[in-house]
């Protein structure tokens, strides 16, 4: 279990920029010529955790947990095995907000700004590694325990316009439009394509109700 120690805006941030840099220094704790951590070390926020590959699939949940390189947990375990399955190379988790709490509930009430700037620089970072990035949507209903969570939903696909990143989601979507969370999937699931300005659509007529 993960239950965040206070208000990320008590903490010195680590910019995305410095954590990046530090990602891409030999460690003693992993491989970095097999991972991608950043930071690279147990915080109470991670920008990034995956695979490195030349096809990678870039999935995104709501908020990080407990995982780490070589101990990833079992929602990380189900996201490796379906870009595998999917003809990816690797993965690189990331997520709306960046958080760590293993219980959403836990999660803190107000937007810390520079931390979600922050972490739209990690999502820029990502979506420039490659040509034509695929971004498999995968944070469940439990965007609906913050309300800022939809915000910087909709400021991610506004980023991803920019790179003409591929939208995609895995198993049925919620009935109010949620794409599913990647735990409980078949092993065999196929990747379909996510139409996000519907689902944006969706979540500002929610939002104005």
């Amino acid at each position: 279990m993960h239950i965040p120690s206070g208000e990320t805006t008590e903490l010195e941030l680590l910019t995305f920029a410095d954590a990046l840099e530090a990602a891409n220094t030999p460690s003693a704790e992993y491989d970095i010529g097999a991972w991608l951590y950043a930071p690279n070390f147990y915080s109470e926020y991670r920008y990034i955790l995956g695979t490195r590959g030349v096809r990678p699939l870039i999935c995104v949940g709501i908020n990080p947990s407990t995982a780490k390189p070589d101990a990833l947990d079992n929602t990380l375990k189900s996201v490796q095995r379906i870009a595998l399955g999917n003809g990816y190379d690797s993965f690189l988790m990331f997520n709306v907000y960046a958080q760590r709490a293993t219980r959403p509930d836990d999660m803190e009430k107000q937007c810390n700004l520079q931390l979600h700037e922050q972490n739209m620089q990690a999502f820029r970072y990502l979506l420039s590694i490659g040509r034509e990035p695929a971004v498999w949507a995968a944070w469940g209903a439990i965007i609906e325990k913050r309300k800022y969570l939809p915000a910087c939903v909709a400021d991610m696909l506004d980023i991803s316009r920019e790179y003409g990143a591929r939208w995609l989601c895995a198993g049925p979507l919620s009935k109010k439009g949620h794409p599913h969370h990647p735990l409980y999937l078949r092993k065999d699931e196929q990747l379909k394509p996510f139409d996000t300005e519907y689902y944006l659509k969706q979540m500002q007529i929610g939002a104005k109700k």
